[in-house]
């Protein structure tokens, strides 16, 4: 879904390719076209979160663009709505979704208010995500493996109104070549896998400058102790790598896997296999459900994600008590993790979501 009529749009440029083709597609459909970059972590520069360069990047696009270029500071905001919650859920045990905090409460909300002020009459991305009208919907991008709803379904009605996503229909294969034909030099550059805004640091490295480890012992669902953890913010559920377990006496080779944690013990517990039984569940708990159009009548059968990618899932929702919700899917689901997100979809909509609770 596009303006009608010619607009004053200011796209958000992070330096990557997707959001470079957007402000050259708008500008190409006669738009008036700004671009800024959000600067949103204050902490220097190292070799694995190349901010520096993103910016300079971006900086090349407006060139050959002949965009009007602004460097707009976010880091206050992304401390205190994105990163302090961020802290908080490991803190607690659980493993968040930083990306999905960050677009709403940043790059739909922080930016949006900043292109508004600037006289702006909507706001651009490079999210592979479409939009649907009466009501505003939000649609999967037509490239089932860049459909990116997943991080944007706690958006609401009146931010979607203002958003732009000119990749909607796109594959990423188009899009980069779009970006060769028109000389960018960024067409070939690597998607951004960090967290949102600060990059793609060394993961325990950068948790432990800001909440302190407590080792302990990592045991299987019976209690036999196999080895240490460094500390139970380090580790998800479903998790392989990085744990560190060589061959046991009266074990098989088989990898191990994270299928818990024990915070009352500060114990990780570990089951060979990758299809062991305690990395599956057939049900979950989530917080206050975010509906983006009206709220359904529940109970209600849709389909969902508990992860990114995941192929869609049929489940059934379930009211309970202080605005929580029992999720109950038709087969059981591996490696549901506290702290992640679950999105519902009905066919290509998406419907909304909620934080998974237990």
């Amino acid at each position: 879904m596009q303006p009608s009529s010619l607009s004053h749009i200011i796209v958000g440029l992070s330096g990557g390719v997707d959001s470079a083709v957007s402000a050259y597609l708008l500008k190409q459909a006669g738009h008036r076209v700004e671009a800024i970059f959000m600067k949103n972590w204050e902490n220097d520069d190292s070799d694995s979160c190349p901010a520096a360069a993103d910016l300079a990047d971006a900086q090349k696009v407006c060139d050959i663009l002949n965009l009007p270029f602004h460097v707009v500071n976010f880091a206050d905001q992304y401390w205190q709505k994105v990163f302090s919650h961020f802290l908080d859920e490991y803190r607690a045990g659980r493993t968040p979704n930083p990306d999905i905090l960050c677009n709403r409460e940043i790059k739909f909300r922080a930016f949006l208010d900043y292109a508004k002020k600037q006289g702006a009459d909507y706001i651009a991305t490079g999210h592979y995500v479409r939009k649907g009208s009466q009501p505003i919907s939000l649609l999967k991008g037509s490239d089932p493996l860049k459909d990116q709803s997943y991080f944007l379904y706690a958006l609401d009605q009146a931010q979607l109104a203002q958003s732009l996503f000119p990749l909607g229909d796109l594959s990423k294969l188009s899009v980069r070549k779009i970006a060769a034909d028109i000389g960018l030099e960024n067409h070939a550059k690597k998607d951004s896998t960090g967290i949102c805004f600060i990059g793609e640091r060394r993961f325990k490295t950068f948790l432990n400058n800001y909440l302190p480890a407590t080792p302990g012992s990592m045991e299987t669902p019976e209690g036999e102790k196999m080895a240490q953890h460094d500390g139970l913010m380090f580790y998800t559920i479903g998790q392989r790598q990085g744990l560190q377990i060589g061959g046991k006496k009266g074990k098989s080779e088989s990898p191990w896997y994270v299928a818990g944690k024990d915070l009352a013990r500060n114990v990780l517990i570990i089951v060979q296999g990758e299809n062991h039984p305690a990395l599956f569940r057939q049900s979950l708990l989530t917080a206050s459900l975010h509906w983006i159009g009206q709220p359904p009548s529940l109970p209600l059968t849709v389909k969902a994600k508990t992860r990114y990618r995941q192929p869609d899932q049929a489940c059934r929702i379930f009211p309970i008590e202080d605005e929580h919700h029992h999720i109950l899917f038709e087969q059981p689901q591996r490696a549901i993790t506290p702290g992640q997100s679950i999105v519902f979809y009905q066919d290509d909509i998406c419907l909304g979501g909620g934080i998974i609770t237990e």
